[in-house]
């Protein structure tokens, strides 16, 4: 309970600021070579009990989907937005990662006064956080409202790659989820790339 307890320390902080509504900010899938980037924004009720709440990478994959379906009843506020692999290609992943965290605030049903943004980048070339904000490294396993987006953010991205794998079957996209295993290379060079995978990150092939 400690550690849990420890996880609002960042908000606290946010609040002693005066800032009333607090979001937290993360997005999953920037290093695969196929699928958009998601990114989930939530702001949470103060204090809020989530037992377990965590970096969505320290979990089970059962536990996120539990952990999902209780962030997104109990929260004040909570979106996900994605950017789709041809805008990547277009712009840049940095600027679609930065596009698609600011989207997700953009549609919170609650105007969030300061945002908390996982790791140390606020902008790219195509793209930049424009809600008044701090950045957090790690902040997936300080801050907890940035451990429920990355939550929301990798459970929607999954849900997302197992429908597209249905879509393309040669890909196995349910096992790897579009990162660059050896596997999906394998399948990448036997049928060629289809039309979720990211040019710009093919140079290998």
């Amino acid at each position: 309970m400690r550690e849990e307890r420890d996880l609002w320390a960042p908000e606290r902080s946010c609040w002693a600021e005066g800032y009333a509504q607090v979001c937290g900010c993360d997005e999953a899938g920037a290093g695969p070579l196929a699928g958009a980037v998601y990114a989930a924004a939530v702001i949470l009720p103060r204090e809020l009990d989530l037992p377990g709440l965590n970096d969505s990478k320290k979990l089970t994959p059962k536990k996120r989907e539990q952990l999902y379906e209780q962030i997104t009843a109990r929260a004040t506020a909570w979106a996900v937005a994605r950017v789709e692999p041809e805008e990547i290609d277009a712009t840049d992943i940095l600027s679609a990662r930065m596009n698609a965290m600011q989207r997700a605030m953009d549609a919170l049903s609650v105007h969030p006064d300061f945002a908390l943004i996982d790791g140390n980048r606020d902008h790219g070339r195509h793209g930049a956080i424009t809600t008044p904000h701090a950045m957090l490294v790690k902040g997936d396993s300080l801050s907890a409202s940035i451990a429920a987006a990355s939550i929301l953010a990798k459970v929607s991205r999954d849900r997302y790659m197992e429908e597209m794998a249905e879509r393309y079957p040669h890909y196995e996209f349910e096992t790897h989820k579009g990162y660059p295993t050896k596997r999906h290379y394998e399948l990448l060079r036997q049928f060629g790339p289809c039309p979720i995978h990211r040019r710009s990150f093919l140079k290998k092939l």
